[in-house]
């Protein structure tokens, strides 16, 4: 079996730390680089229910997407749930990796992934990567649709080809417009507006998408004939969580070259945060049986 130290290596060819953001907090976080590595799991989001589960699966390497410590902490104590997921890993002998935005912009990254689960094809990425000659790498991609479909059919679509959430998907624009086109990016992508319309696409998928970006941009109109591209928004552990199927399939090829014989899972635990979602309703004035004035 392999050491720590070389699994790590080959993670950080596939998604080199210096290409991620300056704020980000990527790489190992715990774990002895001569550790001997034989079963690894993918997840999303390093909480407790998915500690647990590497645990009760046996896996000495964990890797997910988000951090753990994304901005820095002066304790790991176990009465602190990130301490405790720390003191599990550590109890356990399980590596922590982390991969974020070195993911989302690599080739193939997270918005690959995203268009892989939607069957849409990849003409290129939304916001290219200066540094990537190719022209591959970059944040986003923009795709076509198979056959068109009216938004209303392609929202219902995506809910039904992404993992199932609370939230669902949801959707801004004329129900009836017609779709050809379409610009995805995993997790949290209303920073990316002026991309979308810059690349002429009829829609925009993503996650997380606030109040106010989503207002404005459906006031934009690159071409007052067609309007702004219509907004789909899913659930942010949904958009991302094909990666790690991805990710996986991209180390089980890693360790065949190389004879190592790993074992790869990727976690199909919902840690979407989100537990419950009911449809809006109109208000309806309550019956008064009392007979006396409302």
């Amino acid at each position: 079996m392999p050491a720590l130290s070389e699994v790590l290596a080959a993670l950080d060819a596939l998604w080199p730390p210096e290409r991620a953001e300056q704020w980000d907090a990527v790489g190992p976080v715990c774990g002895d680089p001569d550790a001997e590595i034989g079963r690894v799991l993918f997840a999303v989001d390093p909480v407790q229910e998915i500690t647990d589960e590497a645990v009760t699966l046996g896996a000495d390497l964990l890797v997910t997407h988000h951090p753990l410590y994304l901005r820095g902490t002066t304790t790991v104590a176990a009465t602190t749930f990130k301490g405790r997921v720390v003191h599990t890993l550590i109890k356990h002998d399980i590596a922590l990796h982390v991969a974020h935005t070195n993911a989302d912009t690599a080739d193939p990254g997270v918005s690959d992934a995203l268009a892989g689960a939607l069957d849409l094809r990849i003409t290129g990425p939304l916001v290219p990567d200066p540094s990537d000659p190719a022209g591959r790498r970059g944040l986003g991609r923009i795709c076509e649709l198979a056959h068109p479909m009216t938004l209303a059919d392609f929202t219902a679509y995506a809910a039904a080809r992404l993992p199932a959430t609370a939230q669902g998907v949801r959707a801004a624009g004329d129900p009836d417009r017609e779709i050809r086109t379409v610009a995805v990016s995993g997790g949290s992508g209303d920073s990316l507006f002026a991309d979308v319309r810059a690349a002429g696409v009829d829609a925009f998928l993503t996650a997380d998408l606030r109040h106010h970006p989503a207002s404005e941009a459906t006031q934009h109109s690159r071409d007052p004939r067609h309007g702004p591209p219509a907004l789909l928004d899913a659930a942010h552990w949904a958009t991302e969580w094909p990666w790690c199927e991805q990710a996986a399939a991209q180390l089980d090829a890693v360790s065949d070259r190389h004879g190592w014989g790993l074992r790869t899972h990727v976690s199909r635990t919902v840690t979407d945060p989100w537990t419950a979602h009911a449809a809006s309703a109109p208000l309806t004035t309550p019956t008064n049986t009392t007979g006396a004035p409302s």
